[in-house]
C-alpha cells in the first residue's frame, strides 16, 4: 500500500487479498489484484495525486467484477454437477459434459 493510504483501504486491500487467495490465486497474483483494486477506488474517490481517465470514468471494480463472475448465470460447475449425479448413480456420467449433466439430473 503507498504511504498515507487510509485504515479503510488497508482493510480492503487485505479483504481483497484474502479473497483471491482463498480462491485459488498465487500471493503474488492475490496482491497484484488488491493492489489494482485499491488503487482503482482511491482514484475514483479523489484520493490519489493522480488517476487516468479509465480509473475515474470506468465502471466500478466491483461492478465489473459482478458482471464478469456470471454468478447466477452459468449455474453449478461441470465438477459440481458430476457430484451429484455420481450420488444419484447416473449412468455414463464419467463422459458427459456440462450440458449432458445437466439434462440427465433435470437441471
Amino acid at each position: 500500500m503507498p504511504r498515507g493510504s487510509s485504515p479503510k483501504r488497508e482493510r480492503q486491500y487485505e479483504h481483497i487479498k484474502d479473497s483471491a487467495e482463498d480462491r485459488g490465486e498465487s500471493t503474488g497474483r492475490a496482491k497484484e489484484i488488491a493492489a489494482r483494486t485499491v488503487n482503482k477506488e482511491r482514484a475514483r474517490s479523489g484520493e490519489s495525486r493522480t488517476a487516468s481517465r479509465t480509473s475515474t470514468q470506468d465502471m466500478s471494480s466491483g461492478k465489473r467484477g459482478g458482471q464478469r463472475s456470471g454468478k447466477g448465470s452459468q449455474g453449478p460447475t461441470r465438477d459440481q454437477l458430476y457430484e451429484e449425479a455420481r450420488k444419484r448413480n447416473v449412468e455414463g456420467r464419467s463422459t458427459m459434459n456440462k450440458s449432458q449433466l445437466q439434462r440427465a439430473l433435470g437441471k
